[in-house]
């Protein structure tokens, strides 16, 4: 029979144990992956099954690493995210995770967009570091994507967002992310974008302050191609700022629904 090891074909005999397969090609390995499942030595593999064999603490290839991320992913997902583009307009606190939580899930390619720098009031909830203060910051997040995926193709733009120059920068993206925090931009984001590339895609963002019930933060639709991530509510003012805690997990809802999105899947049901 014929399997996948490591996401290159190798024929076994019929009723081989994981064992056999792992003895046979990568003797040193101490994490088995089948079909995005950790299991034990004496696990019977089928045809066609996709075993991943790991050494802890190994630093692999390119090619290698491209192929422990699938092995974690359900089998088909990882061609289809692997082949899509995804923009992000602002790279804060929401913009930031899910770049980062999109880079984990190894989709191909991340337009990034901000024309801010970090500063020391950002590292509260966005995913920078002090050595990386003053740096522009899609600089600093494209460096940090690296280091986590290097495989992910990362365009930058350390620009202001206009009206005039959403198109040219988004015109290639299967689902565009609005990451803002002011109202304006926002609105001004979806106006454009929806003008420039109907029929694609929209996740925004409203709603995620303070430090309400993480329960409350939710995906819904709000029209044709548009999904809104957060309470609707909740704004950032005096009092009530915002928090890593809610932020992540708005920016999470919003990176789920680009999954599933590309995935061909409704995000709200």
């Amino acid at each position: 029979m014929q399997i996948h090891i490591n996401e290159r074909p190798v024929h076994l005999p019929d009723g081989a144990t994981v064992a056999l397969a792992r003895d046979r090609t990568k003797p040193d390995a101490d994490i088995l992956i089948v079909n995005g499942f950790p299991v034990p030595a004496d696990h019977i593999l089928a045809a066609e099954d996709r075993l991943t064999l790991i050494r802890r603490g190994e630093i692999p290839s390119a090619d290698e690493l491209e192929a422990l991320l699938v092995a974690r992913h359900t089998p088909g997902v990882h061609a289809k995210v692997r082949s899509a583009a995804v923009g992000i307009a602002g790279v804060g606190g929401l913009g930031s995770s899910v770049a980062l939580a999109l880079a984990r899930t190894g989709v191909g390619r991340l337009v990034i967009a901000d024309f801010d720098v970090v500063e020391p009031s950002n590292l509260n909830r966005q995913q920078y570091f002090v050595d990386q203060i003053g740096e522009p910051k899609v600089t600093a997040l494209a460096h940090t994507l690296a280091r986590v995926n290097p495989a992910v193709e990362v365009i930058a733009h350390h620009v202001r967002l206009t009206p005039e120059n959403i198109a040219g920068l988004f015109g290639e993206v299967d689902v565009m992310v609005e990451a803002f925090d002011d109202a304006r931009q926002k609105a001004m984001l979806a106006e454009a974008f929806r003008l420039a590339r109907p029929g694609v895609a929209l996740v925004a963002s409203s709603g995620l302050a303070g430090f309400g019930a993480g329960n409350a933060v939710r995906t819904r639709a709000a029209g044709r191609d548009l999904f809104v991530v957060g309470d609707g509510t909740s704004a950032a003012q005096v009092g009530n700022g915002l928090m890593a805690p809610r932020v992540g997990i708005a920016a999470h809802h919003q990176a789920n629904a680009v999954l599933r999105l590309l995935l061909g899947e409704d995000p709200v049901q």
